[in-house]
């Protein structure tokens, strides 16, 4: 079985030489004087927890960030993760931080970055983009 018991976004996250996660500026919300929009640079953070039956084992992994209604899709990233065998007694544990540069959002409204492995959806996070609060 495969988890994601963390995700979400930053404007930065890494990973230290011990493994440590380290995150500065989660946001549910893009501000955006105007349509398109341009988010210049935003990190997707997440954890990724898998039991020893899926080490040594291709899992396919697409993540999307799509709009409210599942028409547009704004962006698609596909690939293979592997997860080594763990040590014995003890769960896969990854943490993980994608840089993603030169978002366009083309309207208002609500998003979904959608997280899957083998197809299927692990964890989905809400998204908004909107008008900037009146000062």
């Amino acid at each position: 079985m495969i988890q994601i018991p963390l995700a979400l976004v930053a404007d930065y996250a890494n990973v230290s030489r011990e493994g440590k996660l380290n995150i500065l500026g989660v946001f549910d919300q893009v501000y955006a004087p105007n349509v398109p929009a341009l988010h210049p640079q935003m990190q997707l953070v997440m954890t990724i927890v898998a039991d020893r039956g899926e080490a040594n084992k291709d899992h396919a992994i697409k993540i999307e960030l799509i709009d409210a209604d599942n028409i547009e899709t704004i962006f698609r990233i596909e690939g293979k993760i592997k997860f080594e065998q763990p040590k014995s007694g003890e769960d896969v544990r990854i943490n993980q931080t994608i840089q993603l540069n030169h978002v366009v959002f083309n309207k208002y409204g609500e998003y979904s970055l959608k997280i899957l492995i083998d197809g299927k959806v692990q964890r989905s996070i809400p998204l908004k983009v909107v008008k900037p609060p009146m000062p």
